[in-house]
């Protein structure tokens, strides 16, 4: 699996699943909604953790700029 989520993308990611996570627990988000936030939230960290978006792979998409022994 090679990585395409940049370090920005990565950082971005997990502060929208703490806030997520913080609205939801905090009970400013509930019910089907919240769920739904909530389990995006843990597929934000997941994708954040490993680097990689499975979203990004159809459309030819990376944020993590040029790799090594990458040609231009």
């Amino acid at each position: 699996m090679k990585k395409n989520m940049g370090t920005a993308d990565r950082a971005a990611r997990v502060i929208i699943a703490v806030i997520i996570a913080a609205l939801f627990f905090t009970g400013v988000i509930s019910g089907t909604v919240g769920i739904v936030l909530l389990v995006l939230a843990g597929v934000f960290v997941l994708t954040s953790l490993v680097s990689f978006c499975p979203l990004y792979l159809p459309f030819g998409l990376s944020t993590c700029g040029k790799q090594e022994g990458e040609a231009a």
